[in-house]
């Protein structure tokens, strides 16, 4: 039988929250409110409130965004191309404990990477002492011998990284993937938090939640600090590939954030071994160039003579130290899917240490008797290309129906290095209003680190939200949303 509305659940709601059941699921509110008396008071100020009041502010939230321009692309569609990123009111919050265990192991995980790439572009000892296999980084699509023998300030070559987390059904927070070229999404958590700030304020009311906005500062730094040397005040300038590019309202953001110009290829040339930019009080030197532009397309010279987003000479300038390029060109290999399962190693080879951050258990197709483990439990694992991003080629093996797996068994056969393989993760969950109610979709996180001469984390990151009902994929391009972090500290935002 069926309580009153006026009566609370069996969990104690009896507002917004009643009915509310992760199941199985670590919820990110609820489980954590168990050691935080700040979340438990979130959680009550949220229970008070009504399904009505929240989904009228989710509409002002929604025309928000749009009356902002804060977009991205999906080439895919179509019908609708520019999209609002769906935001979801109410916020994932982490403690201050959960908050210091996973930026000490973002640090951890970037230092490695780091030491990685350096390590492959000059003496290869990775490779020599048998840490990982030599074709699997030579023979990667991502490596570039012009990076060879070249040296960087503080051996910095991943300045910019988002490294994808999740949490499984015990609480523990493991590693999904890395993404060391051009991570995106920051705005979105600034922007996000903006947002909270004018809908939500008193739910935030009395919460103590580190700051995110102090990002562009932050990445101004840690580039600067990266700048040829004998520069006091070097430029900075933000390429990107044009208007047309998905993540375009992104660049704009950023280079506003940093107040620094935002450039197309055109817009830049080389003389003389420098980089220029045109101004129209004539040239001006650039030091450092935040990149968002693949390798492939930063210099016909050099690279794919087809480009036209690049700057003809680059790479001659970046190979003399005359420029700097964040990130560096070369970072893939560092987040290719099948060196990510080598990333555990890598830190106990390179610092003697254990990794904070586990990854995620995870079976390199290109070995036989990893190959054969995948093939009998096909049905049981998540099968991804090793190339791919955005949730594109994925399948998930308990929720495919018989076509699919048959489609990726033969896929497998044919080409098995381009797979990894995972067992599907209970991923946890946060309260997320839905069209039935506060109901729990899964969420992930991504933090951001800028790394200059040391590597800073942005206290919480983006959290991504799988807004379909059972969907554990929370890309934005397979319809996924995104949620404010909030994290518990003695700064108020």
């Amino acid at each position: 039988m069926q309580t009153s509305a006026a009566e609370p659940d069996t969990n104690g709601w009896q507002g917004a929250l009643r009915g509310y059941d992760p199941g199985i699921f670590y919820c990110e509110m609820l489980r954590s409110s168990e050691r935080s008396a700040a979340i438990a008071r979130v959680a009550s100020k949220l229970d008070t409130i009504s399904l009505e009041t929240l989904r009228a502010r989710a509409g002002d939230a929604e025309t928000e965004l749009y009356n902002l321009g804060i977009t991205f692309t999906v080439y895919s569609d179509k019908d609708a191309i520019d999209r609002i990123l769906p935001f979801d009111l109410i916020p994932r919050i982490l403690t201050r404990g959960d908050w210091q265990h996973i930026e000490r192991g973002t640090i951890q995980r970037v230092q490695t990477l780091n030491l990685f790439l350096h390590d492959i572009y000059h003496n290869q000892k990775c490779i020599k002492d048998g840490i990982i296999p030599a074709d699997l980084v030579l023979g990667n699509a991502n490596y570039r011998k012009e990076m060879e023998g070249l040296d960087l300030p503080f051996g910095t070559y991943v300045h910019v990284n988002g490294i994808d987390l999740v949490r499984g059904r015990d609480g523990t927070v493991m590693v999904l993937e890395d993404n060391a070229r051009s991570p995106s999404g920051v705005s979105y958590v600034v922007e996000n938090r903006h947002l909270m700030m004018r809908a939500f304020a008193d739910l935030m009311d009395g919460v103590p939640v580190m700051k995110v906005s102090d990002y562009g500062q932050r990445l101004h730094q840690g580039l600067s600090e990266v700048a040829p040397a004998a520069i006091d005040e070097p430029q900075v300038v933000l390429l990107s590939p044009g208007v047309f590019n998905s993540a375009y309202f992104e660049h704009v953001f950023l280079a506003r954030e940093m107040g620094v110009p935002l450039v197309e290829g055109r817009d830049l040339f080389v003389d003389e071994d420098r980089v220029f930019m045109k101004t129209i009080a004539g040239r001006m030197p650039v030091d450092v160039i935040y990149r968002r532009l693949n390798d492939d397309f930063l210099d016909p010279e050099a690279f794919n003579p087809d480009s036209m987003l690049g700057v003809k000479g680059l790479m001659r300038v970046y190979a003399k130290g005359n420029v700097q390029l964040a990130n560096a060109i070369g970072t893939g290999v560092a987040d290719d899917k099948a060196i990510y399962a080598y990333v555990p190693r890598l830190v106990r080879y390179y610092l003697d240490q254990d990794a904070i951050l586990p990854n995620v258990e995870t079976l390199i197709c290109r070995e036989k008797p990893a190959l054969q483990q995948v093939l009998d439990r096909l049905d049981q694992m998540v099968v991804k290309p090793v190339g791919e991003s955005g949730g594109y080629g994925i399948t998930i093996g308990p929720k495919a129906t018989q076509a699919e797996l048959d489609d990726q068994r033969a896929k497998l056969l044919a080409n098995p290095a381009n797979f990894i393989a995972q067992p599907m993760i209970d991923l946890s969950v946060c309260p997320t209003l839905t069209d039935d109610g506060i109901e729990p979709r899964h969420v992930d996180l991504r933090p951001f680190a800028v790394t200059g001469r040391s590597t800073w984390v942005l206290p919480g990151g983006l959290s991504r939200v799988a807004l379909r009902k059972g969907s554990l994929v929370v890309n934005s391009s397979q319809g996924g949303g995104s949620k404010d972090t909030w994290v518990l500290g003695e700064d108020v935002r």
